[in-house]
């Protein structure tokens, strides 16, 4: 089967799996998707192990807002439940749908890295810059990474969206869809162990 033979017509069940070339993106993103998740897995064990060295600078405690951090989480877990609905526009082959998902998807993103780049700018005011202890450097290089992230998967499913509304849906465009997916939901993964270890157990431990 060439790759081109269902551009036009008919989609099969799983479009982003229907070629060797789908099925290679897919697989290869979970092995990038492991090395990704070692990664953070480091920065977490850094942040653990330095939390508690704030010298002059504000503790957990008195620094962060929970209000606006649980704002931001249920924007970023909200984005995580349209980009699913995306992904069902996808097998349903709904091309109109798909594209208004991933641009909702977007927008909720955005919010969520909006409401980060005022939380730390806020904190700055407060005396917690980034070389202001080894609690901050490791707070901003955590949350930080997982914000370049946020914002990688922004301008990466944007331009999915542009290449859908050019080319439509294909079996070339359809992997693009499903891993940029896959990321997506990886990402807010990582943002609820970043609630959890970073913001609730800052306010409590």
């Amino acid at each position: 089967m060439s790759a081109h033979s269902h551009v036009e017509g008919q989609l099969p069940h799983e479009p982003e799996k229907a070629t060797l070339e789908g099925r290679n993106k897919v697989l290869g993103f979970w092995l990038f998707l492991g090395g990704e998740t070692v990664l953070f897995g480091t920065l977490f064990s850094a942040f653990l192990a330095l939390r508690h060295q704030v010298l002059d600078g504000p503790p957990a405690h008195e620094l962060f807002q929970l209000p606006l951090v649980a704002l931001a989480t249920a924007l970023l877990l909200t984005s995580s439940l349209t980009s699913v609905f995306a992904v069902h526009a996808l097998h349903t082959n709904r091309v109109k749908a798909l594209i208004n998902w991933l641009i909702i998807t977007v927008v909720l993103g955005a919010a969520f890295l909006g409401l980060e780049i005022y939380e730390f700018v806020h904190y700055v005011h407060e005396g917690h810059g980034f070389t202001t202890s080894a609690f901050s450097s490791s707070f901003y290089t955590l949350v930080g990474f997982h914000g370049a992230h946020v914002a990688f998967g922004i301008a990466w499913i944007t331009m999915i969206i542009i290449q859908l509304s050019r080319k439509g849906l294909t079996v070339i465009t359809a992997p693009k869809v499903y891993v940029a997916g896959m990321y997506w939901h990886f990402i807010d993964v990582v943002w609820v162990f970043i609630f959890t270890v970073v913001y609730l157990m800052g306010k409590v431990v």
